[in-house]
């Protein structure tokens, strides 16, 4: 999905390789291999792309076409990793002018995840494991089939308080906030253990 979807935002662009390189701060190498589909990108890489080619992330992981009837094979979605979580985006709904994208997400055994904060809404409901989620100073646990929303735009983590978390993540946006979306300088995640929190 991503080396075909990357290609064409890419060449719609104009953007050489070269060009996509330079801009981005991915290796010409690393984006040869994402392009021919051998290449295992992090998160921060897909949302660098997503960012400097101006399309939604999951414009850039997204290859099923719209209908009445969405299947999504596990074996089938590219997983998204970065230091202390694992993203498998699903879908993206748009409707109106709000965007929803769904993810199925894990948090890993004692780590932390971090925003300082980006566009739009968070819904969050775990699936199993127990996770503390933390908005502006409000902390909260969820155990299994507990739910938590709030504005995304106020800095907030979640953190695997004893072993992994699973948990399906919506983010709610407006359909002209969704190139802000992976703004780097409105998201600033990083993901740290969770004994460098306490």
């Amino acid at each position: 999905m991503l080396a075909t979807n990357l290609r064409r935002a890419r060449t719609e662009r104009g953007l050489s390789i070269s060009e996509l390189s330079r801009r981005s701060k991915i290796g010409k190498a690393t984006l040869s291999q994402l392009e021919s589909g051998t290449g295992n990108p992090t998160i921060e890489t897909v949302f660098s792309l997503s960012r400097v080619l101006e399309v939604a992330v999951s414009d850039l992981l997204d290859a099923r076409p719209p209908g009445d009837l969405t299947v999504v094979r596990a074996e089938e979605v590219e997983v998204l990793s970065g230091e202390g979580v694992d993203l498998r985006p699903l879908r993206r709904i748009e409707t109106g002018d709000a965007v929803f994208e769904v993810f199925d997400q894990r948090v890993r055994a004692k780590c932390r995840q971090e925003s300082l904060g980006h566009v739009g809404t968070e819904h969050t409901i775990v699936q199993t494991g127990r996770l503390g989620v933390q908005v502006e100073g409000h902390e909260v646990e969820l155990g299994p089939g507990d739910y938590v929303g709030f504005d995304a735009a106020a800095p907030h983590s979640y953190t695997a308080l004893d072993g992994d978390v699973h948990s399906v993540l919506l983010l709610q946006y407006r359909a002209d906030q969704r190139l802000h979306l992976s703004d780097p300088t409105l998201d600033t995640s990083a993901p740290v253990p969770a004994s460098a929190a306490e």
